[in-house]
C-alpha cells in the first residue's frame, strides 16, 4: 500500500519529489570567488574546465564563469561574444569546435561545467548569464536554457546566478524562487534590489567607494555583498576592511594570503573611513578646513584655504593636498589643512592612512591628531599624536612623535623615533597608529618603529584618555620645516592620500 501511495504522489507532484535533495552544508566558508576560474597564476585558459578544477583545488568559495548561446541553441562557456575570433551567436557548436583553447580544450558547454562541478561539494558555481545584445527574447532563451540544464542535473545547490542584465536577474528570481541572484552593473540602489527579490549585490568595488553608504545599506537589507574584480592589494584590502561577503578576483591566491594578514583578521573592526571615491572637494560630511595664515604657532609660511580645489581636491580615488607658490593675505604660499573635528573623533583604536609624500626642501607634510575637547588645557597639556611627519630637508626620514606637558619640543623633551625610507616620494605607504589604554604604537606599513607607554603618572605624561580627531596638512616652511630654507622650485607640491580608515576592537 505504501509503494502505491508514493507512486501516486510522484505522478501528482512530479519533479518536486524526484528532484528533492539533501541540503549541502559543506561549502567552503571564505570570501574568495575565482573570476573565470583560477587561471592566472597557473597560466590556464580563462573559463576552461582546467581553471574551474583549479578553483576547486584552491578551496575557493566559488568559481565564476560566463555563458552564451550558439546559433543552434547550445549553452557554451566563454567570456566574450567571440571565441578565438568566431562569433558565438552566429555559429553552431560544431563550428566552434574548429578551434581549441591553448591547453587543448574545446570551448566548454554549460553541461560539461555542471557535470564537473557536481563531482565536488565544496565550491559554488557562480553562473553569469551574459546579455547577448540581440534583444530581450534572445536573453530570455539563453536564461531559460541555462535554468533547464541546472534543473536537469539537479545542480541547484551548487549554483548562484549573476548578470549585467537586470531583466535576466528578475526572470531568474521569478522562475527559480530559491535561487541566489546578484546584479552586476552597479546602477540600481539597494532598496529597489531588495524590493525586487535579490539576495546579493555584485558591484565593481569602485561603485562602493563612490557611494560610501551602499555597503551599510545593503547589509541592513540582508543583501550579501560581492566586489568585482579586485586584483590589486589595495582593492582587495578595501573589500576586506569593509567586510565584504565575497571578493571576485583574478588573484585568488593573493586574496587568501591577504585575508590572513588583514586588519580585520587581527580583531579590528572598521568604524569610520574615507576612500575618497568622489571627485572634487573632500566630503563635507567627513572634513572641515582649518583656515588662515598667521604661522600656526610654528612660523609657517602658508595660508590654509577654505574649500579650494586648488589646494584640496579628490581625483581618481586620491585626495591631493597641494601647496602652491601663490600670494594670499601676506603669505607667499597656499595649502590645505583638513580635519575630522566635529565630524568624527575617537578614543583608542587603529588608524591607517595610505599616503605618498611630496619632495622638496621647505615642505612639511603631516598626519596627526589633536584632542577634540582640550579637557586638560591648552597645548601641550591635552596632548598631540604625530602619526607621520616629514621635513623635506631630511629627505630619507619619517618621524613619529607624541607631545604632552612633560614631553614636548618647546622644552626639548619630546618623545619620538624615526624610520628611514627611500620610497615615500614615489610609492604609497600606510602610516599606522595603534592607540591603546596602556600604550601608543606607530608603524610605517608593517614596521613598528615607535612605542610610547602609559607611565600611569598622571595627565602631564599621559593625557591620551580622551577623544582625538585627525588632521591632514601640508605646511610650508616653519621653525622645523623651513630650518634649511624653502626651495621655490618644488611648487606645486602635493601630498596624496589614498584612504583613511579607523578601526576599533
Amino acid at each position: 500500500m505504501k509503494q502505491i501511495t508514493i507512486a501516486v504522489l510522484m505522478v501528482m507532484f512530479g519533479s518536486s519529489i524526484s528532484t528533492a535533495q539533501k541540503p549541502i552544508t559543506t561549502w567552503h566558508k571564505n570570501q574568495v570567488i575565482a573570476h573565470r576560474g583560477a587561471w592566472k597564476k597557473q597560466n590556464l585558459p580563462e573559463n576552461s574546465i582546467a581553471s574551474l578544477k583549479h578553483a576547486f583545488k584552491l578551496n575557493c568559495y566559488g568559481s565564476e564563469f560566463d555563458v552564451h548561446l550558439t546559433a543552434d541553441s547550445i549553452v557554451v562557456v566563454n567570456h566574450d561574444a567571440t571565441f578565438l575570433g568566431i562569433n558565438i551567436s552566429k555559429s553552431t557548436y560544431q563550428q566552434l569546435l574548429a578551434k581549441k583553447l591553448p591547453n587543448g580544450e574545446s570551448i566548454p558547454t554549460l553541461e560539461e561545467f555542471l557535470k564537473t562541478g557536481l563531482k565536488q561539494k565544496k565550491t559554488k558555481l557562480i553562473l553569469e548569464i551574459k546579455p547577448q545584445n540581440l534583444g530581450k527574447d534572445r536573453d530570455q532563451i539563453l536564461t531559460q536554457k541555462a535554468l533547464e540544464l541546472v534543473r536537469k542535473y539537479k545542480a541547484q545547490p551548487w549554483i548562484e546566478y549573476i548578470s549585467f542584465g537586470y531583466d535576466i536577474c528578475t526572470y531568474i528570481i521569478k522562475n527559480e524562487p530559491n535561487a541566489k541572484v546578484a546584479y552586476l552593473r552597479g546602477d540600481v540602489v539597494p532598496e529597489k534590489m531588495k524590493a525586487d527579490g535579490f539576495t546579493g549585490v555584485d558591484y565593481h568595488f569602485s561603485i562602493y567607494q563612490q557611494n560610501p553608504d551602499y555597503i551599510a545599506r545593503f547589509k541592513k537589507l540582508g543583501i550579501s555583498i560581492n566586489g568585482w574584480t579586485a586584483n590589486l592589494p589595495t582593492e582587495i584590502n578595501y573589500l576586506l576592511a569593509n567586510e565584504a561577503d565575497f571578493i571576485t578576483t583574478n588573484e585568488p591566491e593573493l586574496v587568501f594570503d591577504l585575508i590572513k594578514k588583514s586588519t580585520v583578521a587581527k580583531g579590528w573592526k572598521l568604524k569610520w573611513a574615507d576612500e575618497f571615491g568622489v571627485n572634487g572637494l573632500p566630503s563635507p560630511k567627513n572634513w572641515i578646513y582649518d583656515v588662515g595664515g598667521k604661522g600656526w604657532g610654528n612660523n609657517e609660511k602658508q595660508f590654509y584655504t577654505n574649500a579650494d580645489t586648488l589646494n584640496a581636491k579628490i581625483d581618481k580615488g586620491v585626495l591631493n593636498i597641494t601647496a602652491l607658490k601663490a600670494d594670499k593675505e601676506n603669505n607667499n604660499y597656499t595649502s590645505a589643512r583638513i580635519a575630522t573635528k566635529n565630524k568624527f573623533d575617537w578614543k583608542y583604536g587603529r588608524l591607517e592612512v595610505r599616503a605618498m609624500l611630496p619632495k622638496g626642501r621647505g615642505l612639511w607634510p603631516a598626519i596627526w591628531m589633536l584632542p577634540t575637547d582640550w579637557k586638560y588645557g591648552s597645548w601641550p597639556r591635552s596632548g598631540e599624536i604625530d602619526v607621520m611627519e616629514h621635513v623635506g630637508f631630511d629627505a630619507d626620514t619619517i618621524h613619529g612623535t607624541v607631545h604632552t606637558q612633560s614631553f614636548n619640543h618647546t622644552i626639548g623633551t619630546q618623545v619620538g623615533k624615526q624610520i628611514k625610507s627611500e620610497t615615500h616620494y614615489d610609492e604609497f605607504h600606510v602610516y599606522v597608529l595603534e592607540w591603546f589604554e596602556d600604550r601608543i604604537d606607530i608603524y610605517m606599513d608593517d614596521n613598528k618603529y615607535f612605542s610610547f607607554n602609559n607611565s600611569k603618572k598622571g595627565i602631564d605624561e599621559w593625557p591620551f584618555d580622551q577623544n582625538f580627531h585627525l588632521l591632514l596638512n601640508l605646511a610650508v616652511g616653519g621653525n622645523w620645516g623651513g630650518k634649511e630654507g624653502i626651495d621655490d622650485g618644488v611648487f606645486p607640491a602635493t601630498m596624496k592620500v589614498d584612504y583613511v580608515r579607523v578601526y576599533q576592537k
